[in-house]
């Protein structure tokens, strides 16, 4: 009750958009009592201490139905091949705020790279009126296994980011492995995050007021600039500041998959050990496992980062890679915030069409901003 009650609240006065298939699914698992009965598999998953959300238990119960009637359970399919279903479910699953004005663009790559498609988001009435207080801007870096994923796939998140924080956010299409392998995705993101720092004008936000975020491995992405903007750090890029926050949604921080969590929770819950070995297969050579561009929790000295939020779910392989971080980031020094939802699962931050997550997905939302509003603060 108190989940939906904070969604209840943050949705006064603003308006979403839902297809027609998201709609009945939402209400549906609003109710995950009665899909739960239906499957026959209605007694809780308990798994290492905790138990999983009900609601998220029906959905993952609905998508294991529906992948056997379409013969689709026999097997990890090749990532590169479910592009489009992820697109296309990611859209399905999480309303679109219609709060928000929405423009698309290209921003210049990294030297020799192709220009980088961004989507730029910003509520209505952010930046407007006197006496004018320029917003901030968070570079957002989608999730997807650093195969797929795109600005359709996370285009609902953004916009709820974009709605409650009151920020500027800008979606970055870096490109994809294994089209594109390691390290140009981390190339592009460090390509875009310089264009909106240089270019605060042209965004209308404020100079240096920028912090950056992603989901999964979009979370890798945006803790490898962090860290590779630090003062000392930048190499050609020492006219662009770090970041004033990041936030990491259950990132993923280490390509060697040794954590506990691996174990415990590699199976059943959306995200396996399986696909991520399939995503890291496409992405990195057994080479850079240890590559601090690629395990960014390897680094030596985390001392002056930004201000981090770390959120991290329990039903979750990359669970204990995204607690360990939070821990160590402390330990140098860093503000952090950690969320854990012990009853979530991998990507529940995109899974609005269950209720319970569409609350907590506008808590990161709003912790997020409450972060950049404290650099903003700082900063005067």
């Amino acid at each position: 009750m108190a989940r939906r009650a904070l969604y209840d609240r943050r949705l006064q006065g603003a308006r979403e958009r839902w297809s027609p298939a998201g709609r009945v699914l939402s209400a549906a698992l609003g109710r995950p009592g009665a899909l739960l009965a239906l499957t026959g598999r209605g007694a809780p998953v308990e798994r290492d201490g905790r138990v999983l959300n009900r609601g998220v238990q029906a959905l993952l119960e609905l998508t294991t139905v529906l992948d056997r009637l379409a013969s689709r359970g026999t097997g990890t399919p090749d990532p590169v091949d479910t592009r489009g279903i992820f697109t296309a479910t990611t859209r399905l699953v999480m309303p679109s705020r219609t709060d928000v004005h929405v423009t698309g663009r290209t921003v210049p790559g990294a030297e020799g790279a192709p220009d980088i498609p961004v989507r730029v988001y910003r509520r209505f009435g952010v930046g407007i009126g006197r006496p004018r207080r320029l917003p901030s801007a968070i570079v957002y870096f989608h999730g997807g296994g650093w195969v797929v994923g795109d600005l359709d796939s996370h285009d609902g998140s953004c916009r709820m980011l974009a709605a409650v924080t009151g920020c500027v956010v800008v979606a970055v299409d870096y490109r994809l492995a294994p089209e594109h392998p390691f390290p140009a995705a981390v190339e592009d993101c460090l390509a875009a995050y310089s264009w909106v720092q240089r270019n605060h004008a042209v965004l209308g936000t404020g100079p240096g007021q920028v912090g950056v975020m992603g989901d999964s491995a979009g979370g890798n992405l945006a803790a490898v600039v962090s860290q590779e903007t630090r003062p000392g750090r930048r190499s050609a890029r020492d006219d662009v500041p770090p970041p004033v926050a990041q936030g990491l949604v259950y990132p993923a921080l280490d390509a060697r998959f040794v954590t506990e969590s691996y174990r415990t929770m590699g199976d059943g819950f959306f995200l396996t050990a399986d696909g991520m070995a399939a995503f890291r297969a496409h992405y990195l050579g057994p080479a850079d496992y240890e590559n601090i561009r690629a395990s960014p929790i390897l680094a030596d000295d985390l001392a002056d980062l930004a201000p981090a939020l770390v959120v991290t779910a329990g039903f979750d392989p990359l669970r204990d890679e995204g607690d360990t971080y939070a821990r160590a980031l402390a330990d140098a020094g860093v503000p952090v915030e950690h969320h854990r939802y012990d009853d979530m699962v991998h990507g529940f931050f995109g899974m609005g069409v269950v209720p319970d997550c569409l609350a907590l997905a506008t808590e990161v939302c709003d912790a997020m901003g409450s972060l950049m509003r404290r650099a903003a603060h700082d900063a005067r």
